[in-house]
């Protein structure tokens, strides 16, 4: 089976890839071996002081999700200003003169 992937093709799959799993999987991960709080904001008492805040600041892991969607933005862009030619990779037949 033959694939049409380009190494900027592959590029912009892994990179977005990581930075999804790297936001999303890896991150809500650590945070599950951290312990309670779950929740992207800090737990507070009745008072309003915090008593409680993730291990890892939501901040981060939103901006690696936004980053991850900005690479497949921009590579979606690259692809849409790139002409596709079918049989690309075929060669003209010479021309002979005469």
């Amino acid at each position: 089976m033959e694939t049409d992937t380009t190494v900027v093709d592959r590029i912009a799959m892994g990179l977005s890839g990581a930075l999804f799993l790297l936001g999303v999987v890896v991150l809500g991960f650590v945070e599950i071996l951290a312990g309670p709080p779950y929740g992207a904001a800090p737990q507070t008492n009745d008072a309003g002081e915090v008593i409680a805040t993730p291990l890892v600041d939501p901040n981060l892991r939103t901006g690696l999700v936004i980053a991850g969607l900005v690479v497949l933005t921009l590579y979606g862009l690259y692809r849409l200003a790139t002409p596709y030619f079918e049989g690309e990779d075929q060669e003209t037949p010479a021309v002979t003169h005469g």
